[in-house]
Order: C-alpha cells, then structure tokens, then sequence
C-alpha cells in the first residue's frame, strides 16, 4: 500500500515548549484518515510541518515521497487544504478569494470546468460569492476555504477542523463532498478533528494524538475491540448475580429501573444467552463508539479547567505564527 504522509520521531519546539514529541504518522494512498485531539494536542502542528509552514525541530516528514519543507511549491500544486483559523483578505469578494487560492494551485480560473464546479459548490454550501471578505461571518469565511480546497482536484487534502463554525447542515454537505473525492477521485484526506462524530462518519483510519506523540491508531474495526459494548435492560426484579459473576462483564449498575454494564466487544455473543434465559425486558445494545475510546486516552484531563486549556491553545497558535513568519 502507498504511502502518501510519513512522519517518523517527529520533534517541534517553540522554546521550551514540546508541541510535538516523536510523532510517527502513516497515512496510506485513498485512505480518509482522521487525525484526533483536543486543542493544543499538536495536530495544527503537525499540519503546518506537512504543508511547509514551519521546519521541524527534528526528525523526519515526507508528503507524496517529498520534503514538505524543500519542496513546499511543488508540494502545493498537489495538495489542497483548509487552515484551522480561516482569514481572508478584506476588500476582495468571496468569489475572488476563492480564484486566488485556486490560482496559487496552478488552477486555470478562467476554464469553463472550474466556473461549473465553483458555481455548483457555492450552491450546495448556500454561500454569496459576491459579497466583500470583511462581511463575511466565521462560517461563511470558513466556506471560502472549503471551496477553495474542493473546487479543482488534489492528490491530497490536509483539513484542520474544516467544519468549525458550520452549521448541521453545511456539515452534511462537507461529509458528501470529502466522500466524494476518496470514492470518485481516490484523492488522500487528513482529517484533524476533536469532532469525534465527525471522524467517526468518514474516517477508515484514525490516529490520537497526545502531547504531541500518537497514542493509538488502526481501523475503527480494530479499534473497537478494544472497547466495550453499552447493554442495559428494565430491571424487572431480574437476579443478577449469576450476570455480574461473568468475566467479560463490568461495572454493572442498577439505577433508574434499568440494570446497565459493559461488555467485552469481541465477547458480546457469550453474554447475550444468558440474558435470554433470564427474560430481560427492553433489551438495549449500543456498539462501542470512538468516544469511548478517545476517553480512554483522554478521560483524566476532561475535568480540566476549560479556561486553562483556551488559553494553552491560544499561546501554541501565537507561537505557530510567529514560528511560520521567522521560518522556524
């Protein structure tokens, strides 16, 4: 299988602060990979490194067989993406913003192909083209960046939190258009998220990142069997000793008329005769979900403070900045 981004012991420093530390990344030709972690995790970083926005401190990053860093002019005319913090300039409308970007993409605007696909993608994300950037609301400058990314063809498509500030329904759109160019296309999508539905409705691959370095990472297949499935039934007077003393059985709980516990993914089927036997009623099974398995890796920070962490992301992004002006 082709290799299309690999990262291997990568390192990013911005003083003495580790935004990444020893991150190995695969993602494979065709594939929509998800790219998970909260804010501050090192995901915009490993984005900006891949795209030749800034050099690593150490280590080594190769995009479609590339050096992102010694090859960033070629690698653009490949690679469409859309940036965490979307800014457009003031005084030009949606619609030239749009061509301007797909111009530094080599994209001839002029060519009636591109005008259909702009159009019609302007009509299915509700967007005014027309209307001067400076007017433009979060989601409707986000909408710039998702056109421009999707409107001429890529080898590769680098997303960082491409939904934010959408509403459902822009969402739907965005999920039938990144599907479209995996399916259609056999495009490659990087999909950094902390929006675990959203990854869950498009990725074949995952990757969790935290503090910098990936945790865990496979198929959501894989993945899931290493969580467990959700079962609860109405408690109905029901003795459930004889279901508490099963192995693949944990942390049963009665509360509310409802008799709830977990069991082992890969072991469900071993459980489920037993609950015949017993007569349970209103019998509810909910599959593992990759929430479960986000907070297992990330479930001890949750509780944290909510200011701290907006303020934790705040410094990595200014430093980001600066790190991308002074070439670092």
């Amino acid at each position: 299988m082709d290799t299309v981004i690999q990262t291997v012991d990568l390192h990013k420093n911005f003083g003495p602060v580790k935004a990444l530390d020893g991150l190995d990344l695969e993602v494979h030709a065709g594939e929509i990979h998800g790219f998970l972690g909260p804010n501050g995790a090192g995901k915009s970083t490993t984005l900006r490194i891949l795209l030749g926005l800034a050099r690593a401190s150490s280590g080594s990053a190769t995009v479609l067989g590339l050096h992102p860093w010694n090859n960033a002019v070629e690698l653009h005319r490949r690679i469409a993406s859309v940036p965490g913090d979307v800014s457009i300039w003031p005084n030009l409308t949606g619609g030239e913003a749009i061509d301007l970007l797909s111009r530094l993409r080599s994209a001839d605007t002029a060519h009636t192909p591109y005008k259909a696909r702009k159009h019609d993608l302007c009509e299915r994300f509700d967007f005014d083209p027309s209307k001067k950037g400076r007017a433009y609301s979060k989601g409707n400058r986000q909408k710039v960046a998702l056109i421009a990314a999707l409107v001429t063809d890529a080898e590769l498509y680098l997303l960082d939190e491409p939904t934010s500030g959408l509403d459902p329904l822009m969402e739907a759109v965005f999920t039938r258009e990144v599907r479209r160019l995996a399916r259609e296309n056999g495009a490659t999508v990087l999909l950094s998220s902390h929006i675990l539905s959203e990854v869950e409705r498009l990725a074949d691959r995952v990757s969790i990142i935290r503090a910098g370095k990936i945790v865990d990472g496979g198929t959501l297949d894989s993945l899931r069997h290493l969580t467990r499935t959700e079962i609860s039934f109405s408690q109905d007077s029901v003795d459930t000793r004889a279901l508490a003393a099963l192995g693949q059985v944990h942390d049963l709980t009665v509360a509310d008329g409802r008799v709830k516990f977990g069991a082992d993914s890969d072991r469900v089927h071993e459980v489920l005769p037993l609950l015949g036997s017993l007569g349970v009623k209103g019998l509810l099974v909910a599959p593992p979900s990759l929430e479960e398995l986000f907070l297992r890796h990330y479930g001890d920070t949750v509780t944290a403070p909510a200011a701290a962490g907006n303020d934790d992301g705040a410094a990595h992004h200014r430093r980001h900045r600066a790190a991308a002006r002074t070439g670092a």
